[in-house]
């Protein structure tokens, strides 16, 4: 279990505290300095470190062919790093490692949010939850490097817009009947032609 603390001051804001406890608890650790190494599908057995400094050292050591993931969030170690030397300890600070791991998991979400076609429904959520949790465990999604994904920016349903976990982005679950303005006929999306269905002319 997190501590709200260390929630409240390191997570990424635009995550609720419930999602950043099931995403830690899917696939983080409750250690700072765990390290996972995985090569070839395989976990590999190393030494526990003792210390951030021993810890980075196993790190840059494993980085070359394998899979290395660190810390409280299991961060994939050496994204977008050229060389192991460039590793830094602060990788390993509970803080700084929650702090860019949500960020990443936020970014993950959506991507995921961005295929499902950005719904605003309470009951997709958990659903895309699991998918970004997923893609974060494999490292894609869709045949995706997520990763290495860019960005596609905007809010997932849940995100709120002040930082306070209780709100909901305005309007976020309104459909056009609820929201203060009409909606216009020519503000619609994608539309499909259905009147040749069953012979129809």
């Amino acid at each position: 279990m997190l501590d709200a603390a260390l929630i409240k001051e390191c997570a990424d804001p635009s995550l609720k505290p419930d999602i950043v406890e099931q995403f830690v608890q899917a696939v983080g650790s409750e250690d700072p300095l765990a390290i996972s190494v995985r090569s070839g599908g395989r976990l590999i057995l190393i030494p526990k470190p003792k210390t951030p400094k021993e810890a980075i050292e196993i790190v840059r050591e494993n980085i070359g062919g394998s899979i290395v993931r660190v810390g409280l969030t299991q961060i994939p170690a050496g994204i977008g790093l050229k060389d192991a030397s460039e590793l830094k300890a602060d990788l390993l600070d509970p803080c700084a490692n929650l702090r860019v791991g949500t960020a990443m998991f936020a970014k993950i979400l959506r991507i995921v949010a961005k295929w499902y076609g950005n719904p605003t429904s309470e009951e997709v959520f958990p659903q895309l939850v699991d998918d970004a949790v997923h893609a974060w465990k494999t490292g894609k999604f869709e045949g995706e490097s997520v990763f290495q994904a860019e960005d596609p920016g905007g809010a997932v349903v849940q995100k709120s817009e002040d930082g306070d976990d209780a709100e909901e982005a305005p309007d976020a679950d309104a459909t056009p009947q609820e929201k203060d303005e009409p909606s216009k006929p020519d503000d619609a999306g994608i539309r499909i032609d259905l009147t040749r269905i069953g012979g129809q002319k």
